[in-house]
């Protein structure tokens, strides 16, 4: 916490706040829109985007990014999920809004409001969505992973 202390007095003009991890926690399941940018070490980084994407719907819906001064890496924060590889199971809408994070860094404002758009317009129809958008009751109605990227495409060329 200390250094944080430190870097932050050589930006007067951003707003720094250190709070306890539990807190912080608390925090944002009552009050998320508080936060802006979050900066933390790994384990609570992991432990509050989980948190977070609990939030929003889950890890399948959770972009991520890890933003440096030379380059970029765009990927859902769940990771690439191994165990789930050719099950056709698996959310891929956090992939698709890691994309959206990309063309927004790289300037491609008017394609990642497109896509994001088409992905929001999938979740609305509830139709086309994995097991992990669905209640226990739905779940047998879930489609696969290909299916939720093929009506997000129909979605942007329709």
């Amino acid at each position: 916490m200390a250094t944080a202390h430190e870097v932050a007095k050589d930006y007067p003009d951003i707003e720094f706040e250190d709070r306890i991890v539990d807190n912080m926690t608390m925090q944002l399941v009552k009050k998320p829109q508080q936060f802006d940018v979050v900066v933390t070490t790994n384990l609570y980084g992991d432990i509050i985007s989980d948190l977070c994407a609990g939030l929003v719907g889950g890890l399948g819906l959770a972009p991520g990014a890890n933003i440096g001064d030379d380059c970029a890496l765009f990927e859902p924060t769940h990771g690439s999920a191994p165990k789930y590889t050719g099950m056709n199971k698996v959310n891929p809408m956090a992939m698709m809004l890691s994309g959206v994070t990309m063309l927004r860094h790289i300037g491609e404002m008017h394609n990642a409001e497109r896509l994001e758009k088409a992905i929001a317009d999938v979740i609305a129809e509830g139709k086309n969505v994995t097991y992990d958008m669905k209640s226990e009751e739905e779940r047998n109605q879930a489609v696969g992973t290909s299916q939720v990227a093929d009506a997000i495409v129909e979605k942007l060329e329709g």
